[in-house]
């Protein structure tokens, strides 16, 4: 779903240098993670599902509300299924930035990917930046759906 808030994101990340940007509301009733923005709608459209699995990524960055960050494939192919789609499309590096509503429950998470070694420690401040100024608009978007 296109809103300004994530053309904006989409907009100011891209000028980073992000190749991939999505986002991701977690659906914990059906345990299910639903894409709500794509920047590839054909390769990850906006109708894509997939279940919640309770793994070491879900771990730390759902419950742990930590960034994750893999700047290789070898960094996020076990956690990530579609890791071989991934690095079909030139993208080696990633972030995902969990998004959080007032009871600490992350609720979305902002998904970036580059090429590998994109995400050297002052792009992801400045990632992670962009992201938390638009943290009320993006629980808004998240709320509309």
């Amino acid at each position: 779903m296109t809103t300004p808030t994530y053309d904006t994101l989409h907009a100011q990340c891209a000028a980073l240098g992000t190749r991939l940007f999505t986002v991701t509301t977690l659906d914990r009733v059906h345990a299910l993670a639903r894409r709500a923005y794509t920047s590839h709608p054909v390769e990850y459209p906006t109708a894509g599902t997939k279940p919640m699995t309770r793994d070491s990524w879900y771990e730390d960055c759902i419950e742990g509300r930590n960034t994750f960050v893999a700047n290789t494939p070898a960094g996020f192919e076990k956690v990530f299924f579609d890791h071989e789609l991934i690095t079909s499309m030139g993208l080696g590096s990633v972030i995902n930035i969990p998004v959080a509503d007032s009871d600490g429950v992350v609720q979305a998470t902002v998904n970036l990917l580059a090429e590998a070694g994109h995400y050297t420690p002052d792009r992801i401040a400045a990632y992670q930046a962009i992201v938390y100024s638009h943290h009320a608009e993006i629980l808004t978007a998240i709320a509309a759906i």
